[in-house]
């Protein structure tokens, strides 16, 4: 069979079977069992399948994802992150816009204590967005800055997905993870300028009212007593990856001890809270785990059938150059963000991306930093972002999806500008993990 041919037919399966609604993971399992009767050589190697899947799975690599999402489970089940973001928004006061800049604050600070996005973007909602309605804030400064600041838990350690991505590439997790926490923060600062400044031009976007007067010491205690001690947790869990104390699994492990011990600290674990987190927890991981099974024997088939080495071998003789081979990257997976999610985006596109980037010497950590940040940004790319769905479960019911879509415009503009700076300026996606070579 010609590999054009079995490229189309594995692809035109798995997209065929999600544009009709199945699940992503019964399109790979379809795509799998299709492809392996053909071209793995019939019932053999359907027999062989469920060896394929245990050896995808059975990584050590893959156990920090269930540790991190454990991390941010406890915080949220528990109310501890809750009680941190009430302790910012008693911090700030005369800030324009100063809800929004308490989401962008809460939402970073958060999204270092969380490997989930989804988490990040429901807390803030609903802790933040029904007092910005009953102030008169424009959706825009509502929900946009809400669902912007949400994705960021995608670059920031701890984040599940660039665990899945550095081990999917077999490549170090601690240097990616240590590689989205500079490329996170610009984001950060840049969604907070933003905010700060459309408030100051226009101040009816976010409408100033009298705040409580409080002493210093009313605003600065809450902060001390309950976010301070979470910063600890993030030390504990990137200062022992800089450091090389531990490796990124042992890190993952501290974490979830330092989260469960903070949250008994506080008197807010208990087995009810703990039992609900462990649920969340291995729900999510289990959905992971069966996606990644599916999909690595799908990059296997892709392999053998050569559809793998004939896309490349096509691709290399128009002589791209490595900027531009990277650029096409970027644009495929921008497209594919506006109708897949990010797993599926992920694991459908990683068997071409990587030998491409092989081939054209590209530096493979730099091409999965852009990774993360263009599946951040298909988060909130309609019409199928994940985070709009998110913003509209907890808007309030009136809310209709066009108003989502334009909230989100101009935060997807800057973190388009933040790609476009990493592809002209690739060290500032990688000096900081150099440093713990």
């Amino acid at each position: 069979m010609e590999w054009q041919v079995a490229l189309v037919m594995m692809l035109g399966i798995v997209c065929g079977a999600m544009f009709l609604g199945l699940p992503v993971v019964i399109a790979f399992f379809a795509a799998n069992i299709i492809g392996t009767f053909v071209f793995l050589g019939g019932d053999p190697g359907l027999a062989s399948m469920p060896m394929e899947f245990q050896r995808a799975i059975a990584k050590f690599s893959l156990t920090p994802i269930a540790l991190f999402l454990l991390m941010g489970e406890l915080l949220f089940h528990t109310g501890v992150a809750f009680q941190a973001i009430g302790a910012i928004d008693r911090l700030i006061s005369r800030i324009p816009g100063r809800l929004s800049v308490v989401s962008i604050l809460g939402g970073t600070i958060f999204s270092s204590l969380s490997g989930s996005t989804i988490a990040n973007t429901a807390i803030l909602g609903s802790v933040l967005l029904p007092d910005m309605v009953k102030r008169g804030y424009h959706p825009a400064m509502a929900m946009g800055p809400i669902m912007a600041v949400g994705g960021i838990a995608m670059l920031i350690p701890p984040s599940a997905l660039a665990v899945l991505l550095a081990s999917l590439a077999e490549y170090s997790i601690a240097k990616l993870l240590i590689a989205g926490i500079v490329p996170g923060l610009l984001m950060a600062f840049l969604f907070f300028a933003y905010v700060a400044g459309r408030c100051t031009l226009d101040p009816a976007l976010a409408p100033s009212y009298e705040t409580e007067t409080l002493t210093a010491r009313e605003r600065w205690l809450p902060f001390v007593k309950y976010v301070v001690p979470l910063f600890s947790i993030f030390v504990v869990v990137v200062g022992s990856i800089f450091f090389k104390l531990a490796a990124p699994t042992e890190a993952a492990a501290l974490g979830c001890i330092a989260s469960a011990i903070t949250c008994m600290c506080y008197g807010a674990l208990t087995w009810r809270n703990l039992k609900k987190a462990l649920l969340e927890t291995a729900k999510i991981n289990t959905m992971i785990l069966i996606i990644i099974a599916g999909s690595l024997t799908f990059s296997q088939i892709l392999a053998v059938s050569g559809a793998v080495d004939g896309l490349l071998a096509q691709i290399t003789a128009y002589d791209l150059t490595a900027l531009l081979a990277v650029v096409l990257m970027m644009l495929v997976l921008l497209l594919l963000g506006a109708f897949m999610d990010q797993v599926s985006m992920l694991l459908l596109t990683l068997p071409f991306f990587l030998p491409l980037a092989m081939a054209q010497g590209i530096d493979i950590l730099w091409l999965m930093v852009l990774m993360l940040i263009v599946m951040e940004i298909s988060l909130l790319t309609p019409p199928f972002g994940l985070l709009l769905f998110v913003m509209k479960g907890v808007a309030p019911f009136k809310t209709s999806l066009t108003q989502i879509y334009a909230a989100a415009a101009p935060f997807v503009l800057i973190e388009l500008f933040v790609l476009v700076l990493l592809l002209a300026f690739p060290a500032m996606a990688v000096w900081l993990p150099k440093l713990i070579d």
